[in-house]
C-alpha cells in the first residue's frame, strides 16, 4: 500500500471514529474503545449494533481494516464498507426508537408539541366587522409584497413606509390588527421575526435625565425584527416634557437605523393622534399611513358577546340574548361617546358569568348544562339592598317597565269606573283610602 492509499485509509477510519462518537455519545460509550476488539475473524466484541466487521491490528482506539501482507482485499474499500455498514446500523437503531443521549434529543422529547399557527390573513377575515380595516390591511400587504418581489427581481421599487398610525376609540381592535400585521409582514419577508411588543408612555419614559433613552432602547431591542406598538402615543408629546421628547427622538433614530427590520405602530384617539404626528416633522415624515378604526355597531357588539359565550362554553337563550342586547344599547347611550366597544363587552360578559356562578353555587349535583346556561337572572347584580333607601326603579329589568305601565293603566281604569258609578259615589272615606293604598301598591 503506497503512502497516498494509506492517507485515504486513515481519513476514512477517522470519519468512522468521529461519526461513531458523535452519534452514540454517552449512551453507548466509545464504540470501538470499550470492549470492542478485533479477533481476526470479523467479530468485534460487545458492539451494541451487533458488531462492525473490522479486523486486523488496531492503532490506539481506532479500528484497522485488513492490512495483512499478501491480502487481495483493498484496505480502502474495506474501510469504506465498514463505515457504510456502521451507518446502516445507526439508521436501524434510530428507526427502532434508539436515540443518542444528547442534550438536543432530550429537549426535543420533552418539548410540548406546538399547534400550527393560523394564517394571519384568515385570522383577519374572522374578525367581527372592521370591513374597511380588512380592505386597508390587504391592500397595504399586497403593495408591500409586490414592491419586495420587484426589488428581489432586480427591478426598481417604490420606497414603502411600513410604519402606521391607528386611530379610534378603545376596544375597536387596534392591538389585534397590529399583531396580525406583524405576522403578515414576516410571512412576506419584510420582518425577520414578526413579534409584537406593546407599550405606552410608562414603558418608555424614566424618571431621570438620560434614563429614558436607555429604557426606550431596551424596548426597541425587544421589538427588533417585529412591531413596536405604542398605545396612546400622544402622551409622549406634552408641554415642557423633556422625557417624552427624549423617547420620541430615540424612537425616530431607531426607525431610521433599522428601517429594514423594525416597524412602529402608534395608536390612540383620532384628534390627539393627528396633533401628535403633526407636532414633529420627524414623525410626520415617517408616519404617513393612517387607519381609522370605527366603533362597533350594536349587532357587532352582540356578535362579540356570542363569541365569548362559545369560546368559554356558555349557552344563552334567545330571550336572554335580547335582554343582553338591550343592556348593551343602554350602556352605549349612557357612555357619552366614551364607550369601550369590545372591552366593554368583555366586562359585561364577566359580570354576567359572575352572577351566574353566584346563582348556581348552592345547587347540589351540578350538571354541565347548569354550568353552561345563562338566564335572565344572571343579567343583574343580586347584592343586598337597604329597603328604606331602595329605589324601585333600580332593579327594573328590560321589558318590565312596559308591564308596570300596563298594570298602572288597569288600576287607573278601575278607579275611573268607580268614580263614574252613581251607586258607589257615596262610599265611605275609609273605603276610598283602601282603594288608594291598593293603587299605590300595584304601581
Amino acid at each position: 500500500m503506497d503512502k497516498r492509499d494509506r492517507e485515504k485509509l486513515d481519513d476514512v477510519l477517522n470519519q468512522l471514529q468521529n461519526t461513531q462518537r458523535n452519534m452514540l455519545g454517552g449512551l453507548y460509550g466509545d464504540f470501538f474503545g470499550s470492549g470492542s476488539t478485533s479477533n481476526g475473524s470479523g467479530a468485534t466484541g460487545n458492539s451494541p449494533f451487533g458488531g462492525v466487521p473490522v479486523t486486523g491490528n488496531s492503532t490506539g482506539n481506532r479500528p484497522s481494516a485488513n492490512v495483512q501482507g499478501g491480502s487481495d482485499v483493498d484496505p480502502l474499500e474495506d474501510a469504506k464498507n465498514a463505515l457504510n455498514e456502521f451507518n446502516t446500523k445507526v439508521n436501524e437503531a434510530t428507526a427502532n426508537g434508539v436515540r443518542p443521549a444528547t442534550k438536543t434529543a432530550d429537549n426535543e422529547e420533552n418539548a410540548e408539541p406546538k399547534e400550527p399557527e393560523e394564517d394571519p390573513m384568515e385570522t383577519l377575515d374572522k374578525l367581527v366587522g372592521l370591513d374597511t380595516i380588512k380592505g386597508d390591511v390587504k391592500e397595504l400587504t399586497n403593495f408591500v409584497k409586490i414592491q419586495k418581489t420587484r426589488k428581489d427581481a432586480g427591478l426598481k421599487s417604490v420606497p414603502v413606509s411600513l410604519h402606521l398610525v391607528f386611530t379610534g376609540n378603545p376596544g375597536t381592535g387596534k392591538t389585534t390588527v397590529a399583531r396580525i400585521i406583524s405576522k403578515l409582514y414576516k410571512n412576506i419577508g419584510v420582518l425577520s421575526k414578526g413579534q409584537l411588543v406593546e407599550t405606552d408612555r410608562s414603558g418608555l419614559v424614566a424618571g431621570y435625565v438620560g434614563q429614558t433613552a436607555i429604557k426606550t432602547q431596551e424596548l426597541i431591542k425587544k421589538a427588533m425584527g417585529g412591531v413596536l406598538f405604542i398605545d396612546e402615543a400622544y402622551a409622549l408629546s406634552q408641554k415642557d416634557d423633556a422625557f417624552g421628547q427624549e423617547a420620541i427622538d430615540t424612537i425616530l433614530k431607531a426607525m431610521e437605523d433599522h428601517r429594514d427590520d423594525l416597524v412602529v405602530i402608534v395608536a390612540g384617539y383620532t384628534e390627539p393622534m393627528e396633533k401628535f404626528i403633526n407636532s414633529n416633522p420627524g414623525l410626520k415624515s415617517r408616519f404617513n399611513k393612517y387607519i381609522e378604526f370605527p366603533d362597533y355597531t350594536i349587532d357587532e357588539l352582540m356578535e362579540i358577546f356570542d363569541m365569548n359565550c362559545k369560546k368559554y362554553d356558555y349557552v344563552i337563550e334567545d330571550e336572554t340574548k335580547q335582554h343582553v342586547k338591550e343592556l348593551i344599547t343602554q350602556r352605549k347611550l349612557a357612555s357619552n361617546g366614551n364607550f369601550a366597544n369590545a372591552r366593554e363587552i368583555r366586562n359585561l360578559f364577566e359580570e354576567i358569568i359572575t352572577n351566574q356562578a353566584s346563582r348556581i353555587a348552592g345547587i347540589e349535583d351540578l350538571k354541565p348544562e347548569d354550568m353552561m346556561k345563562i338566564t335572565n337572572e344572571d343579567l343583574f347584580d343580586k347584592a343586598p339592598v337597604d329597603e328604606d333607601k331602595h329605589d324601585s326603579k333600580a332593579d327594573v329589568k328590560p321589558g318590565d317597565e312596559k308591564k308596570a305601565a300596563d298594570n298602572k293603566s288597569d288600576v287607573q281604569e278601575k278607579t275611573d269606573d268607580k268614580s263614574d258609578d252613581p251607586e258607589k259615589a257615596d262610599n265611605k272615606m275609609d273605603d276610598q283610602e283602601k282603594d288608594e293604598v291598593k293603587t299605590d301598591d300595584q304601581e
